[in-house]
């Protein structure tokens, strides 16, 4: 069991991780004003600030001690763990898959698992709705927006 205190904490640990991963990617781009006007890292750099100075405020809330809802002893119990990391993982194995299987195979595969490993739809089904998905995402893009998607190690092998 988690509690909603150390939920509280490490979260505001992995936004504020994000936040600094942002400010030190925006000063290789440039702070400031430049003579073409502002530099293009100025407004990523303020966004990341304001994500740590968030996340550090959460931090500060979440390890005091108060009578908030930081205090409250559970926040997930192990069956609410169980539903969230049936979201998680497999949403981490479609992002894992797609330098290697390219972004049309792997989201064809996520969203067939998605649909028929709880049973949620047929087989049938699933499959339909994944293969139409990919399609779409491949009219959509590479067609119609002309904006290539990763086609991944399996893409290049074969030749895409």
């Amino acid at each position: 069991m988690i509690s909603r205190r150390a939920l509280e904490v490490a979260t505001a640990i992995l936004t504020g991780s994000f936040g600094v991963a942002v400010v030190v990617s925006s000063l290789d781009n440039g702070i400031g004003w430049s003579s073409d006007g502002v530099d293009a890292g100025t407004f990523p750099f303020l966004t990341g600030i304001i994500i740590v100075l968030g996340s550090l405020y959460n931090l500060v809330r979440g390890v005091l001690p108060a009578t908030t809802l930081a205090s409250v002893p559970i926040a997930i119990t192990p069956l609410e763990l169980r539903r969230l990391a049936g979201l998680f993982v497999p949403a981490a194995i479609f992002v894992a898959a797609i330098p290697l299987a390219g972004m049309y195979l792997a989201a064809a595969a996520y969203i067939f698992a998605v649909l028929a490993i709880p049973k949620h739809q047929s087989l049938p089904r699933a499959l339909a709705v994944a293969a139409t998905t990919s399609l779409a995402l491949y009219v959509v893009f590479e067609r119609m927006f002309e904006v290539t998607l990763p086609h991944g190690a399996l893409g290049a092998a074969l030749g895409f």
